[in-house]
């Protein structure tokens, strides 16, 4: 059995942290190793990339979710009792509650609202000489969501509740003051969501049926039993919160048209290229680094043994930039999305495998749409200036990255009719 390469630092917790999107990748290369052993958060750890590492590390048979995610994520990110840590039979009957809320249907629904918020937001940044898009198209998402998923919301709840999404995503991957608050608004937030799932069991709250508060309100778990009130509230959070975190992926779609002018004018012509053009973005935007999980029992892998019990991270910015898998990989270059299908283990920044069954994101459609309507959008429904400031992606300790400045924009204009209120004409397809 060839030994399994090993980190000599008594711990590398911070080195990850210094680098979250480019430590794994980088020592696998100096180990000439796809998988290699560290101490992480004081921890045993076995750190993974690349497209056969994916498919291994997405057997069920092999690994675990329940208690791989650390305990800092569980209470900022996930939430207690959430989809992302559960395993076998309960995770499938939690996974057909998303798919549920998440069918077709739903999210050309919810495309359809972003559509729309866009036009509004669009009028109104007429009147303003600068908007930073991170924190607009984020409030722009949050007050789609709600409103899609059955969960009320007035105007000026809006900004509140956007900042507690980005709190609970920013705070994840911080140490300090920043997660200390990222775990107290979790837990407000928590309150928040359970109260509406209560007023929805008693019929205080009318609740539009197949909305995802309408159908977290009923689920029952395997045993008949309806979700406890705070659990509830977490899975309705792990609705909301992602869809908020698209607001990521926008930024880089708009910073991707200003490093590549021509691209611009490519998508105004050609509408067929925004697929490609939002799927490279999914492939080359520093998203969330890395997911974990824990080997259920002994096994061995290419010679290397993995011993039950042991977390494991698969390093997902790494095996989207991986040179064995795409080519030039660090080049942006969408036309790749036009000459294959990257399989389901290559292309994975929303995780690998099957979106039907096994643990990539059930949202994954959902964004893809998001991002698409949001290209529409900044291509083809508006004209803008990008003054100058720092574009540059602020990679650490922020995990999903951003531009330091947030993207701002200026002397924003409509570039065509806008519809300002109700049914949009933009199908998620």
């Amino acid at each position: 059995m060839a030994a399994m390469p090993s980190e000599r630092a008594p711990d590398s917790t911070l080195a990850l942290l210094r680098d979250p999107y480019g430590w794994i990748g980088r020592r696998c290369d100096a180990h000439g190793s796809d998988a290699f052993a560290a101490r992480l958060l004081l921890q045993p750890t076995i750190c993974m990339r690349g497209a056969d590492a994916a498919r291994l590390f997405y057997d069920e048979r092999r690994f675990a979710r329940a208690t791989a995610a650390p305990r800092r994520l569980r209470a900022t990110l996930f939430g207690r009792g959430g989809v992302q840590t559960l395993d076998d039979a309960e995770h499938a009957a939690r996974r057909a509650l998303f798919l549920r809320a998440l069918a077709p249907d739903r999210v050309d629904a919810l495309a359809t609202r972003v559509a729309d918020a866009w036009g509004v937001r669009i009028a109104r940044w007429e009147d303003r000489e600068r908007v930073v898009l991170a924190d607009e198209v984020g409030e722009l998402l949050c007050e789609a969501a709600c409103a899609w998923a059955g969960v009320p919301l007035g105007p000026a709840e809006v900004p509140r509740r956007t900042r507690a999404m980005h709190l609970m995503i920013d705070s994840a991957a911080a140490v300090g003051p920043l997660h200390l608050r990222g775990r107290r608004g979790r837990g407000r937030a928590e309150r928040w969501a359970a109260r509406l799932v209560r007023r929805a069991r008693r019929g205080r709250l009318a609740v539009e049926p197949g909305t995802a508060l309408h159908l977290l309100a009923g689920h029952r778990d395997p045993g008949g039993r309806l979700l406890p009130p705070r659990v509830a509230a977490v899975e309705l959070l792990n609705l909301l919160r992602p869809t908020v975190a698209v607001d990521r992926f926008v930024v880089f779609c708009a910073l991707a048209l200003v490093e590549h002018p021509e691209w611009r004018e490519r998508l105004r012509d050609d509408p067929s290229l925004t697929g490609p053009f939002v799927q490279e973005v999914r492939r080359t935007a520093p998203f969330f680094p890395a997911v974990a999980a824990r080997v259920r029992a002994t096994f061995e892998w290419r010679g290397m043994r993995f011993p039950a019990g042991r977390r494991a991270l698969l390093d997902l910015y790494g095996t989207d930039h991986d040179g064995r898998v795409w080519d030039d990989p660090r080049r942006f270059r969408p036309e790749r999305f036009l000459e294959r299908e990257p399989g389901p283990f290559e292309l994975v920044p929303q995780g690998g495998g099957g979106a039907v069954r096994g643990h990539r994101c059930p949202g994954e459609a959902l964004t893809i749409a998001l991002m698409r309507v949001s290209v529409d959008a900044l291509v083809r429904r508006m004209r803008y200036d990008v003054p100058p400031q720092d574009l540059r992606p602020r990679r650490s300790p922020r995990a999903p990255a951003l531009p330091a400045s947030g993207f701002a924009i200026a002397r924003v204009r409509r570039a065509g009719p806008v519809p300002l209120d109700g049914p949009g004409a933009v199908s998620a397809a």
